[in-house]
């Protein structure tokens, strides 16, 4: 690739390719994704598409099938991919996604931590942001979950992303063997309990250091907080959620939507002192009961369990992993193929329904 095109950027302007991803809007606002290739069939219950319909036409095109039926063509944004692709863990919210690329301050070129890598949602943006020159270190501990975490990024990106290096095992043995101390601008925690990782995180840390924990509840949220303010060498963290509520458009009846995308989890950030000073106290009159001491079951607490952590089947797992690998496999082969001229044949393919429960209204 040329070193003026950023990694990811060819598949996003121009008119559509062989290998583009092409996401198909019906009238009622449904969603079909389809990669294109010389010669096949969409398949719907209301008629059929010819890929070569959609090949070289401009993005923004509406084109039909044989029964009459509409269809908008567009390229899925980012949002629109991670809410669709394959997943073994929770993706994190394109919302959180993007309050997590400003509030940390993710910049190119900078160099950033992510643990864990899930299905590589959050790990897609951080990509973006930080460009081909940057460098992302997601650390993940199954093995399932980075494989599918993998073959998201990769087929996202039409193949492996320069700057990108992910690795298996837990951050506090990760971190000091990869990363020299200081060395480090950014990190996102996305884990059940974070605080466990301060030492790792503090060494690794350049002063100025952005820290960011990705918690699902308050009592995860407290526990960050105050093992922060008693380690001493961050910032006074802070705390916040977002929720996104959308709005109907329609002539005159203007309103909010009836359903919303509420609490997903909380973001705390925090920064890195320079080495051997201490933050001030922030002062603050403390409410009554702040500071009661913990529950002394709190330590022995399964947090998967209490938290409802969604179980994912083996069976899923391996069915998610083999997709990923013929993924991997057509994609391979696409790039060895001979010229589009010598292909011949039709071959039907059906659209990747994207599940609307994942989707806010």
């Amino acid at each position: 690739m040329s070193q003026d095109i950023p990694t990811g950027a060819r598949g996003r302007r121009g008119p559509f390719r062989p290998g583009d991803k092409v996401q198909l809007t019906d009238a009622k606002g449904r969603l079909s994704t389809i990669v294109l290739a010389e010669g096949k069939i969409y398949h719907t219950h209301r008629g059929t598409l010819a890929h070569d319909e959609l090949i070289d036409a401009p993005e923004g095109s509406v084109v039909r099938t044989n029964s009459g039926v509409e269809y908008l063509a567009l390229r899925p944004l980012l949002s629109d991919y991670a809410l669709s692709m394959p997943r073994g863990a929770a993706v994190i919210y394109p919302k959180d996604a993007a309050q997590i690329i400003t509030m940390a301050d993710i910049f190119p070129g900078a160099r950033v931590v992510e643990a864990g890598a899930g299905s590589g949602a959050l790990t897609l943006s951080l990509l973006r942001a930080i460009g081909d020159h940057g460098s992302l270190l997601s650390v993940e501990r199954r093995e399932d979950f980075a494989d599918i975490a993998r073959g998201n990024v990769e087929d996202f990106f039409s193949g492996p992303h320069p700057a990108w290096e992910l690795t298996l095992g837990d951050l506090a043995e990760v971190l000091p063997a990869r990363a020299a101390p200081g060395s480090v601008d950014r990190i996102v925690l996305d884990m059940l309990a974070p605080w466990e990782n301060l030492d790792a995180c503090a060494e690794a840390l350049a002063p100025g250091g952005v820290l960011l924990a990705y918690v699902a509840t308050a009592t995860q949220l407290s526990r960050m907080a105050e093992d922060l303010k008693a380690d001493g060498r961050f910032t006074e963290p802070d705390a916040w959620e977002s929720m996104v509520r959308g709005w109907h458009l329609e002539g005159l009846a203007v309103r909010p939507q009836h359903r919303m995308v509420g609490h997903t989890g909380f973001l705390l950030t925090t920064r890195r002192m320079a080495p051997g000073v201490t933050a001030p106290i922030r002062r603050r009159r403390p409410a009554p009961g702040a500071h009661a001491e913990p529950s002394p079951t709190f330590e022995e607490a399964d947090l998967s369990a209490d938290l409802g952590e969604r179980h994912v089947s083996q069976k899923k797992l391996r069915r998610l992993r083999k997709e990923q690998a013929r993924r991997a496999a057509a994609r391979t082969s696409n790039q060895q193929a001979d010229p589009p001229a010598s292909r011949k044949g039709s071959v039907e393919e059906r659209g990747t329904d994207e599940p609307g429960a994942d989707r806010p209204d």
